[in-house]
C-alpha cells in the first residue's frame, strides 16, 4: 500500500510521477539522456547498469523493468542480465562492462568508495572518461529513482510478463512522454 494517495493500479515510479507529473519532465529527460541518448556504450549495456544498481538496491520495480529493458537490448536476453545481477564478474559481458560495473556497485554503497585504482582498472579495460561519467551518473540516479519508488511504497508487480509488454514499449519509443 502506497504511503501516499498514488493512482490505483498505475506501478512504481510511473505512479509517482503521475502524482506529481511536472517532475516527471525532468527525471524522464535524465533517463532519457542516460539511457537512450548517442553514446559509445550500447543502450543494453547501460540498461544493464541500471538494472544491476536497482538489483543491488533491491528496488523490485525499477530492477525487473530495467531488467526486461536491458534484455531486449543485450545478445543472450534476460538470461544474460539475470547472470550479470547475479555475478557480473562471471556473466558473458565485456571486461570494460564488468569493471564499470564495479564502479556502479560501489556507488549504491557509497560514491566515495570509488577509488583511482577501479577508474584505472576501468581504463585499462578500454573505458573512455565518457564511459566511466556515465556508468557513475547512471548508478547515481538509479539511487534516487529506486529510493524514490521504494520510499513512496508503490505498488510493483510480480509477473514478470507486465514488465515485458512495457519493456517493448520504451525501447521502441523512450522515456520522454511514457508517463
Amino acid at each position: 500500500m502506497p504511503h501516499i494517495d498514488l493512482p490505483d493500479g498505475v506501478p512504481g515510479i510511473v505512479s509517482a510521477m503521475q502524482f506529481r507529473p511536472e517532475t516527471a519532465i525532468p527525471l524522464n529527460a535524465l533517463a532519457e539522456t542516460l539511457l537512450r541518448d548517442d553514446n559509445t556504450l550500447s543502450r543494453g549495456e547501460r540498461e544493464l547498469i541500471a538494472a544491476y544498481v536497482s538489483n543491488l538496491n533491491e528496488c523490485q520495480f525499477c530492477q525487473a523493468s530495467h531488467s526486461a529493458f536491458a534484455a531486449l537490448q543485450v545478445d543472450g536476453g534476460m538470461e544474460v542480465v539475470e547472470q550479470v545481477k547475479r555475478d557480473p564478474d562471471s556473466a558473458p559481458i565485456s571486461d570494460k562492462l564488468k569493471a564499470l560495473l564495479h564502479i556502479a556497485a560501489k556507488v549504491t554503497n557509497d560514491g566515495r568508495s570509488v577509488t583511482a585504482e577501479d577508474v584505472e582498472a576501468a581504463r585499462a579495460a578500454g573505458a573512455s572518461d565518457v564511459e566511466i561519467h556515465d556508468a557513475v551518473l547512471i548508478a547515481a540516479a538509479f539511487c534516487m529513482f529506486n529510493r524514490y519508488v521504494d520510499g513512496l511504497a508503490t505498488w510493483s508487480p510480480t509477473d514478470p510478463e507486465m514488465y515485458a509488454m512495457n519493456a517493448h514499449r520504451i525501447v521502441e519509443n523512450g522515456y520522454v512522454g511514457s508517463v
